[in-house]
Parts: structure tokens; sequence; C-alpha cells
């Protein structure tokens, strides 16, 4: 069988992929693509979440710059009633079954689902079918996109990190939907993002909070959702959130007084105000949702013991001691880990684009911004000059080395006219989101000059804070 012939093979079909892929086809009117996913459909790791997936931010803020994924409704229902809605899984996943269609009607998209790229020899690249198991190769005239970095893990397609021994009921959060009986207790183990949507679920679906165990590990500092509404009545309070965070920054002695600033600016919330946060991952929550999760530690819920390494059916073990194992108790496994350190790599790296996030926290306009600088920027060197990798959020610290990070690229980014231009248009652009409906008054012009000026002296003051703090 003759060889594909294609200008860009693509490896992936989740959001940051077929981000990269809507703005190339746009920027680039003569690329042609062939895109190759282990699924059957696009949508990456949302075609493995649990069924009550939600996006943590309002619709407005995702999917690619083409189509518009949020409905404009606000949800009149619920602990984030009042906001803009949250799509569930199903509308993500089918915003990106859309898409596709419309990549392939172009003709210019070639789509492989259920295959696996197996590498390459020179320019040809092997692909074998999951289904067939036969092979196919794809000669690639310009460059190999790698959107598979991100390496998002799941509760279903991964194990718990612990033992679990028999006699235990240990099921993924996917599988809470299917219960057919009531437990005695629930024991929700992981403290990041899926932690708190399982138990939101629980309280959400009738259980009681003094039922409710919760195994976190690290507490996490989150970010209130309502700092994040667009559009007439939420813009104000958008710009005061930035400008808190640059604010705290400029102004903070050492890392506990900038999340201090940040907390007490309203930027910033944790779930017990008297223990530490040792995490911070970009979490998005609303006061109602936070408000449920204080109460299951206030019922005496919340267990800070470390990590969980072994389940019995009388005890749980931790990193830092043990507890009897409560009677009768489904155990809820939510400690796979979505965001991964990053590999240490360019973007751009010779004849590969790896698809890295090059903003704060949002890693499909990053794959968009990705995709206009390959369409329009020839130098490698300049290309890696505008995106710069932003490190996956971990620790506190990473919020000031992700600040540094993203707005070194936002200089360059200034100094591109034609670039400036495109995100003043792009649907991803926070500003465009944000100011969605607004009229542009010389009161939202200065808001926005003030803000540009605070942050770059945020810039400068971030990565001053950090050589003091890796210098003590």
């Amino acid at each position: 069988m003759a060889a594909i012939e294609t200008d860009y093979l693509v490896i992936g079909t989740g959001g940051s992929a077929m981000a990269f892929v809507d703005t190339l086809l746009t920027e680039d009117p003569q690329a042609r693509i062939v895109m190759v996913d282990r699924h059957d459909r696009p949508g990456g790791q949302w075609n493995d979440a649990y069924s009550f997936v939600r996006l943590h931010q309002p619709a407005a803020w995702y999917g690619v710059a083409s189509l518009e994924l949020s409905d404009w409704q606000r949800e009149t229902t619920g602990f984030n009633a009042g906001m803009w809605n949250l799509a569930s899984g199903t509308e993500v996943l089918a915003h990106f079954e859309h898409v596709m269609k419309q990549f392939l009607a172009t003709g210019r998209v070639q789509w492989l689902p259920k295959c696996e790229w197996l590498g390459a020899e020179g320019g040809t690249h092997r692909i074998r079918s999951l289904l067939a198991g036969d092979e196919r190769r794809v000669a690639v005239r310009r460059k190999l996109v790698n959107a598979t970095l991100a390496r998002v893990e799941v509760p279903s397609t991964h194990p718990p990190r612990y033992e679990v021994m028999p006699g235990v009921r240990c099921v993924p959060l996917n599988a809470l939907p299917a219960i057919q009986r009531p437990f005695a207790n629930y024991t929700v183990v992981g403290s990041g993002k899926t932690g708190m949507d399982a138990c939101i679920w629980l309280l959400e679906n009738g259980v009681p909070h003094e039922r409710i165990r919760w195994i976190m590990p690290r507490d996490p500092w989150m970010v209130d959702r309502a700092n994040l509404q667009p559009g007439p009545e939420g813009w104000r309070r958008n710009f005061e959130f930035s400008m808190v965070q640059f604010d705290a920054i400029c102004e903070a002695r050492d890392l506990p007084d900038l999340f201090r600033r940040l907390e007490a600016g309203g930027a910033l919330m944790r779930v017990d105000p008297a223990v530490e946060p040792a995490t911070f991952r970009c979490a998005v929550v609303s006061r109602g949702e936070l408000a449920q999760l204080r109460r299951i530690g206030e019922a005496g819920g919340i267990v800070r013991l470390g990590r969980v390494t072994r389940i019995e059916p009388a005890r749980i073990v931790f990193e830092r001691g043990e507890l009897p194992a409560d009677a009768d108790t489904l155990y809820v496994d939510c400690s796979a880990s979505a965001i991964q350190a990053l590999p240490g790599v360019p973007v751009f790296d010779g004849g590969t684009i790896n698809l890295q996030p090059v903003r704060f926290c949002q890693p499909l306009l990053s794959a968009s911004v990705i995709g206009w600088v390959e369409a329009n920027i020839a130098d490698a060197d300049e290309q890696n000059a505008m995106c710069l990798p932003v490190r996956g959020p971990d620790r506190p610290i990473d919020f000031l080395h992700m600040w540094r990070e993203t707005l070194t690229n936002a200089a360059h980014w200034r100094q591109h006219r034609a670039f400036s231009a495109w995100m003043q248009s792009c649907r991803l652009n926070p500003q465009a989101v944000i100011l969605r409906g607004v009229e542009i008054t010389p009161e939202v012009k200065k808001k926005l000059s003030e803000i540009a000026e605070r942050a770059a002296q945020a810039g400068g003051r971030a990565a001053e804070l950090l050589a003091t703090l890796a210098a003590a």
C-alpha cells in the first residue's frame, strides 16, 4: 500500500490537538493534515472520564477557536446556580465530534481513529490499526505534531496508587452512577479536582456529609469560579482578580505572604483556613461547592495522614499512620494524576511540534497559539521565543513559575503586531471571553491599561522572588 502523504502528522485528537489543527487550517489554507488517535472518536481523555464530569470553568473558555461551545445560559440549580453554564462531558465530546466533521469536510484532514503511532524512519511514519492489526505508512513533508505530552490520567484507565486487599470494595469514580445499593459509608481517596467532584456528586445525590470520609493527602489552593464569569456582569470582578494576583506578586515578601495576599484578595480559597495547602493545580470551584466540602471536614470526615499505601477490610494504612476502616464502606478511587510534569523539550524542536501550555492553565488557547505561530512565523528561534512552555501546576511555588513564564511569553506577543491582532479576535483569548458583550468604554480601556502595566511589573518581580526563594 502506498504511503499517505501529508504536511503534518498529529498524534492525538484530544482538546489541544483539535485546537491546534483548527487554527492551523484557518491560518495556512494549503496545509494538509493526518490525525491519529487510539480512541474511536475525538476528545482524548474526555472519552475515558466519568459520566458526570463537567468543565471547571464556564464553557465560553473552552473548545476550539472557530466554534462556540457555550450556549450562554446560566446554571439555575445546584451549587453553581447563577453562574454561566459548565458544559458536561457529553457536550464537550459532541463539540469535538462536530469540529472533526468540519475538519473532514475541508478535504485537507484525514482521520485515523483506533490507530497508534509506532515511530518513524526518516520522514516516513508507521501507523498500526488497533482493530485490524495492519500497518500503514505516512510520509510527512513538514512536521510531526506530538499532542500526547500531557499524559492525562483518569481513574478509569489507571489502577489505584495503593494496595487494595481482598474484601475491600474499591471502584474508580466512573463506577459511582452504576452503584445499585446503599453503603453505610463512602470514602473518597484523592484531594484533586476529581476527588472534589466525587464528594460533590455524593452530596448532590443525597449522601449525608457524616457518611463521607475524604482522604486528602495534600490540601489544595483553589480558584473561585466567580472570578471567571464573562460579560457585562462579570468583567469588573475578573479584572480585579487579575490585579489581585499581580499586586500580590509585586508586593509579597515570601511565598507564605504571597498566598496570604491572594487569599485575602479573593483570588484563591482553601478548604480549611487553619491548614496551609501544599498544592496548587488550577482547580476551580464555586463558593457553594466549597461550603459543601467544608461541611465534610466539620463532620470530622477529612483525613490528613498523607497518601494511602494500603486498604484492608479493617484498617487504612497511610504514609503517616493508620485508621480503622468504617464498616460497609465503598472506596472511591480518585488517585490518578490528571496533570503531569512536562518533559523539558521545546515546543518547536526541529521536525517536531510538542504541544504544551504557553499560558497559565489554558492548554487549548495554548495549542491555538502554537498553530498560529507555526503558520505565520518561519524562524524557529522566534517561534520558541513566543512559545516558552509553561509548566504544569503542582506545588504552590508553581503559581509564581507559571506567571513568570506566561508573562515572558506575553511580552513577546505584544511585540508582534499581527499576532496581537489575531489574539484580539481569538474566541479562546481570556480577554475576549471576559469582554463578550461589554461596551469598550474609557473605563474599560483604563483598567486594561492598568492591568497591562501591573502585569509587566509582576513578571519582573516574579523572577526576583523566585531567585530569592531558590537562594534561601
